[in-house]
């Protein structure tokens, strides 16, 4: 009688536990969840220029999205009107889908370069 109280208690945790949306994972190969920190409000630096933001469309775990860009960005980023995650690699496009610049994640936020050349930083 007591190992059916336990069993039918365990189901009980288990089922509600299943109804708050939370699921028990023992398997510990699952998959990570998508990134969904892409998505939200940057601050787009370089040197020796004013920064600006720029806002990243996209559902949470978006891997691609508009880009709606404050005004007084430096250089052509101004014209910033796309942006997609591919790989590890993180691209800004214009309208035209030109590649404005590519940036690597570095913890936090992100590093790369503009298609001039220059330094430039993407960060909350």
């Amino acid at each position: 009688m007591t190992i059916a109280r336990v069993a039918i208690g365990v189901l009980v945790v288990l089922t509600l536990t299943a109804c708050a949306g939370e699921q028990l994972s023992l398997d510990s190969s699952a998959p990570a969840p998508a990134d969904s920190s892409i998505p939200g409000r940057w601050i787009l630096s370089a040197p020796n220029a004013p920064s600006c933001g720029l806002e990243l469309g996209g559902a949470p775990g978006a891997r691609s999205g508009k880009v709606a860009p404050d005004g007084g960005c430096p250089g052509s980023f101004y014209m910033t009107r796309r942006w997609a995650m591919e790989s590890d690699a993180l691209t800004i496009t214009d309208d035209q889908n030109r590649p404005l610049a590519q940036f690597k994640s570095a913890g936090p936020h992100f590093e790369g370069q503009s298609a001039a050349g220059s330094p430039v930083t993407l960060a909350r």
